[in-house]
């Protein structure tokens, strides 16, 4: 579960850099459920084609954060935020 929310949040940053059918593919499985059969159905190719391209979106999509970073200097700046606001909301309480 949690590498399917992880590969949903890489999508978000880079699923513009992926072919259209790449984005399909990843759009079919991993946010319309459907199963490597119903999408071999879909697309008139065999299971392994599916799960063969499934693959290598993954595999751009990690390549992509690995030399952008974008995914995780966002969460990391996410947290820093979350961080000052906690160093405010303790300031606000110690003047009450």
């Amino acid at each position: 579960m949690e590498d399917r929310i992880y590969y949903t949040n890489l999508f978000d940053y880079y699923g513009e850099l992926l072919t259209d059918i790449q984005k399909n593919y990843f759009e079919d499985y991993y946010f319309n459920n459907l199963t490597l059969s119903e999408m071999s159905e879909n697309y008139n190719v065999s299971r392994n084609a599916v799960s063969k391209q499934l693959k290598g979106v993954i595999n751009k999509l990690d390549y992509y954060e690995e030399k952008l970073n974008l995914y995780n200097k966002s969460k990391k700046i996410k947290e820093i935020i979350k961080d000052i606001d906690k160093e405010k909301q303790n300031k606000i309480i110690d003047l009450i």
